[in-house]
């Protein structure tokens, strides 16, 4: 067998190894105080790849801090995970210096993911002819679609960091049964929840693999849908007609693109010309990887990952307030003077106990709250305005010019015309909706995205001009002479306790996009003060493991780390550290889905796959927490017996269709009687929080410093002045932390910055 003379390439996904590390692994500290769990991983598993794979050259892809194309398509697009753990992105920050120490240099470009980037960097290597084999290093498996031959292939995590597995065609053709080109197509029809992709509604793992066998690409599969030449069951054929939209749009989603705007050549890669071992042993030391010195290139390889002592710490707590009961029989329905009444709409009354020590002084918290209102930078809005108006207007001039006349772009009708009409896009049968008007909406746009320059155009003139008629534009109407922006709460705006806002909503600013986030930086505040942000971390979860008392929830949240991770290791039946995205994902989705009253259809459709599947994972996650289960069940045959359910601290909602004869409404009512006591919980925590805030800042004489803006249902916003911060985040996290005293401790994290963007 001839040698082989080529060249190592290795691309690093450097954001999915980080995030397997970072559920993998203890939360380790550095010397100075600075976590460093995923970076130890991150850095162990690097130099792994240079041990194992022995790269001439090493390059590193990263995500950006900001919206995607996909996500400007699609706007729910990987939407639903909560925001990313602070000591995460610390360590995605940090990991850069780690790179650049090691001489590797890191690739990314705005709108695009890091898989993007590793497929144009293929891609471009390819164009350069060079004889090299190129390894992408990951544990994201959508990297498999850019595996060709034995020249790119994928050298992926398959447990925790340490357990890797090569990936060639042939591997990805022995998975998938069919060749890594038509993975997108596969994900186009049985969808992906992890991302949000929304596939074929019904059609999961199993159909879509004999459809993509038999058919190939979807394009292919609907051509021959056309001609009625495909050979299925008539239910999936009808799914197939019904989703098309869906699967092509959710290619397009699911597709990695080759063609991100960036520079790349070998010669700039070329990691061993410039590296200084002594530079990354002072580096290792600062970070306490004094372990990993000796796997250093060059030097002892060393062993694998040395098994870590660590100590979680717990939040704490305090008894200061009402020790909450489980559901009782005896609290009447209160009259409640005119500022409590609109509870009633919402079938919901509050005990005497809880009115008088939280809703009564919660009132006055809020109508401080109210009077004070959030500082609005105008001119920077007002500015905004006139560059977005520009931009806006420089979009319709070269959309008209494309379309060759002008017209209302805001008119679905007249832009259906221009599209498919006039310029012909969308082929011979254009989708149309249930009126007989052509689909302009967003996914039908995404199918059009590079037929025509007219698409990109319009779906960017949208997206600013919702921002401009909704935020920047309305919100300096609404400010007072001091530039303040004052919302109403509502105590009682949501059935389950929850407060509301509105005159303007300010708990629904936007924050998925960088243009909705330039919103965000808006909310600015006066000299010599911080914003500062107290969040609550997974609040719905400890409150269920509070109500429902289930051993193994409590014993998670004792021992500290991620929840899901851990659930995932007693349900998978392996550990912590062997616990990967895909276990995380699915525990991550019943672990939610149980706290609304998700049923076994819900879940295969959030899971995808078989409803045996579903009732089978269903069964082995309540074996595991067979407390919870028992919990729900109760919850629901208290219902039925009461018409009631009440959350920890005695607020009760009333269900009338609980037992109604019609099956749905019944299903429904039992869906909320579940999620009430917990989700109403959580709201109560929160309000509980807000009063003992109030109270330890008054004791603490520094209520003419610190003053509460929003409240964003699991979070508080403050203005605090910036010489008392130091003083005040301390008092604010134990008063929110310690609203009650139970096994389960209730963690906070605390975020500051000038704006209410720019966090840190």
């Amino acid at each position: 067998m001839a040698k082989d003379e080529r060249k190592i390439l290795v691309l690093l996904d450097a954001h999915a190894i980080l995030h397997r590390a970072f559920h993998a692994l203890p939360e380790f500290t550095s010397p100075k105080g600075e976590p460093t769990g995923a970076l130890y991983g991150f850095t162990a598993f690097l130099l792994k790849v240079i041990r194992e794979l022995k790269p001439d050259y090493i390059a590193a892809a990263y995500d950006l801090p900001q919206p995607t194309f996909r996500h400007a398509a699609y706007e729910d697009y990987k939407a639903g995970p909560p925001k990313m753990d602070d000591n995460l992105a610390k360590q995605i920050n940090r990991s850069r210096d780690i790179l650049k120490e090691f001489n590797i240099p890191v690739y990314a470009a705005p709108g695009f993911e890091a898989d993007d980037i590793l497929g144009t960097i293929t891609e471009k290597v390819k164009s350069q002819k060079s004889k090299v084999k190129t390894f992408i290093a990951s544990g994201d498996m959508d990297t498999l679609q850019l595996v060709k031959n034995d020249d790119i292939v994928v050298y992926t995590l398959k447990k925790g960091i340490n357990d890797t597995i090569i990936y060639d065609e042939k591997m990805v053709n022995d998975r998938y049964g069919f060749g890594p080109e038509l993975i997108p197509d596969f994900k186009a029809l049985k969808g992906d929840p992890s991302d949000n992709i929304i596939g074929v509604r019904g059609i999961g793992d199993k159909t879509a693999t004999e459809l993509i066998k038999k058919y190939g690409g979807i394009e292919n599969l609907y051509k021959e849908l056309a001609g009625e030449k495909v050979e299925a069951k008539p239910r999936v054929i009808e799914l197939l007609k019904g989703g098309e939209e869906e699967a092509m749009f959710s290619k397009t989603l699911a597709e990695i693109r080759r063609d991100a705007p960036m520079n790349f050549s070998l010669e700039e890669v070329s990691w061993k010309k410039n590296f200084e071992p002594e530079k990354i042993k002072t580096l290792f030391n600062e970070l306490g990887f004094k372990s990993l010195i000796s796997r250093l290139p060059d030097e002892n390889n060393g062993a694998d990952l040395p098994k870590t002592n660590f100590e979680n710490r717990l939040a704490p707590s305090s008894p200061d307030l009402p020790a909450g009961r489980q559901a009782q029989t005896t609290d009447p329905a209160y009259d409640f003077p005119n500022s409590f009444s609109s509870d009633r709409k919402n079938n919901t009354v509050v005990p005497e106990k809880l009115r008088k020590e939280v809703e009564e002084p919660l009132a006055k918290i809020l109508t401080a709250m109210e009077q004070r209102g959030i500082l609005l930078d105008v001119n920077y809005l007002k500015k905004l305005s006139v560059e977005k108006h520009k931009e806006l207007d420089g979009l319709q001039k070269k959309i008209w010019k494309l379309a060759g006349q002008e017209f209302n772009i805001n008119s679905p009708k007249q832009l259906g015309e221009i599209l498919f009409v006039k310029l012909g896009l969308g082929g011979a049968k254009p989708k149309k909706t249930a009126t007989g008007a052509f689909s302009t909406n967003v996914s039908q746009l995404m199918k059009l995205k590079g037929s025509h320059e007219i698409i990109d155009e319009i779906m960017e003139y949208r997206e600013i001009s919702k921002l401009l008629s909704t935020y920047i534009d309305a919100l300096p109407k609404l400010a007072d002479d001091n530039n303040r922006l004052h919302t109403h709460f509502d105590s009682f705006g949501a059935a389950t306790g929850r407060l509301s806002s509105e005159n303007p909503n300010l708990q629904n600013i936007p924050k998925k996009t960088e243009r909705g986030r330039e919103v965000r930086r808006a909310f600015v505040t006066d000299k010599g003060f911080k914003l500062v942000d107290f969040d609550y971390s997974q609040i719905d979860l400890r409150a269920a493991a509070i109500l429902s008392g289930d051993k193994n929830l409590i014993e998670i949240f004792r021992q500290g780390g991620d929840a899901h991770t851990s659930a995932a290791a007693k349900v998978f039946n392996v550990k912590p550290e062997g616990v990967t995205p895909e276990m995380r994902r699915k525990i991550k989705v019943i672990n939610f889905g149980v706290l609304y009253g998700m049923g076994i259809n819900a879940l295969r459709q959030n899971l995808g796959g078989t409803r045996e599947e579903a009732q089978k994972f269903y069964d082995e996650y309540f074996k595991n927490f067979s407390g919870l289960k028992d919990y729900i069940e109760k919850t629901k045959k208290f219902a039925r017996e009461n018409g009631w359910t009440e959350t920890l601290f005695g607020r009760r909602r009333y269900f009338p269709e609980i037992n109604s004869g019609e099956g749905y409404l019944q299903k429904e009512a039992e869906r909320m009687a579940v999620n009430m006591p917990i989700q109403g919980t959580s709201a109560d925590f929160i309000k509980l929080a807000m009063v003992r805030v109030d109270e330890m800042l008054a004791k603490a004489g520094l209520k003419n410093d610190v003053f509460l803006l929003l409240q964003i249902h699991d979070e508080l916003l403050f203005e605090i002045k910036e010489k008392s911060v130091a003083k005040a985040a301390p008092i604010i996290m134990e008063a929110m932390e310690g609203v009650y005293k139970n096994e389960v401790p209730l963690k906070v994290n605390a975020e500051t910055g000038e704006n209410w963007e720019e966090m840190k």
